[in-house]
């Protein structure tokens, strides 16, 4: 059992003398040509970056992505942002009992709770032939998959159960504005928010960490998602080709422009809601993700955060104060 303090709550100057995994590991060069080995090592809280400068050449084929290690050495700066600076480093051993599994991260929602929501919500479907191809996605081996995969490899949503949890934020702010909106088919609107995402499955491993599988990198989740929704419709005898296209464009433009790899722009009331709700979802969670883990020392703000071309302030969130609600369909 894995019993450290989490590297989240570690500032610059602490030691540290932690089983980590590896995430990632590369050989570099520096400008003048000297080689290094570049680590970003994690827990379930946060990941960092660590350099070895020397004596590395025994780890550099031995350090694959869900590698655990034990390193002693403190937490340093590099331009602002946090680096562990090693002392000593060496490979888990059997004795230590420790795996790569301890260190993936895990939704603070209950799993049985989400697992109830989702199907309770795909029961209430009318459309009778949205209601037979939810049944038939929604099952089997596939069906495991979705309610444990991530949404996301690190920005948004990035842990085990993550993906479930996201689909389920998206589909109470879908079902709102249907409220606000009756004219919205809600039917198509819920289907496509639970189906948007589902091609993170295979999309997305998480064994033995997070990271992107090569259908992933080569179609994306986005066909994939359109793919499977497309080849399941029409094993429907008289599935409407209207309704499938309306259903696979809510899938297809639910990131908003083409730029952000959409194949087409939202075109109808169901996906521009769909998009704004991913949206929502996404950001929220990434940025209070960000404020907690990215918060310089001794100040309110985070460090500059690429993916967002900001800083972003802190006006009192932390990890011990974040309520988890129980349920959103209460």
């Amino acid at each position: 059992m894995l019993n450290q303090t989490e590297l989240v709550t570690l500032k610059k100057g602490d030691s540290l003398n932690h089983f980590l995994v590896v995430t990632k590991s590369e050989l570099r060069l520096t400008k003048t040509n000297k080689q290094y080995l570049s680590l970003d090592l994690g827990d379930k809280s946060l990941t960092i970056n660590a350099i070895l400068w020397d004596n590395f050449e025994e780890f550099s084929t031995n350090l694959k992505p869900g590698i655990v290690v034990k390193v002693k050495g403190m937490i340093d700066e590099f331009q602002g942002i946090a680096q562990i600076r090693i002392a000593a480093i060496r490979l888990v051993k059997q004795s230590d009992g420790i795996t790569s599994a301890d260190f993936q991260a895990h939704s603070k929602r209950d799993f049985e709770e989400m697992k109830n929501e989702i199907e309770k919500r795909i029961a209430k479907i009318d459309e009778p032939n949205l209601k037979s191809l939810m049944g038939i996605i929604f099952t089997g081996d596939r069906y495991e998959k979705f309610l444990n995969v991530p949404a996301g490899k690190s920005w948004h949503h990035s842990y085990i159960h993550g993906l479930l949890e996201h689909t389920l934020e998206i589909i109470k702010i879908c079902d709102l504005m249907c409220d606000i909106h009756p004219v919205i088919n809600r039917d198509i609107l819920i289907c496509g928010a639970m189906l948007h995402d589902f091609g993170k499955t295979e999309e997305l491993s998480f064994e033995p960490v997070f990271e992107y599988t090569d259908k992933g990198k080569l179609l994306g989740h986005i066909v994939i998602s359109a793919m499977l929704v497309n080849e399941e419709s029409k094993k429907i005898t008289g599935f409407p080709e209207d309704l499938r296209d309306c259903l696979l464009h809510v899938i297809l433009s639910h990131q908003g422009k083409l730029e952000f790899a959409s194949p087409v722009v939202p075109k109808t009331l169901e996906a521009i809601t769909l998009y704004q709700a991913d949206e929502l979802s996404a950001k929220v969670n990434a940025y209070k993700n960000a404020i907690i883990n990215e918060q310089k020392n001794d100040s309110k703000w985070t460090r500059y955060i690429n993916l967002v071309s900001t800083e972003l302030f802190n006006h009192g969130i932390s990890p011990e104060i974040e309520e988890i609600n129980k349920t959103l369909f209460g």
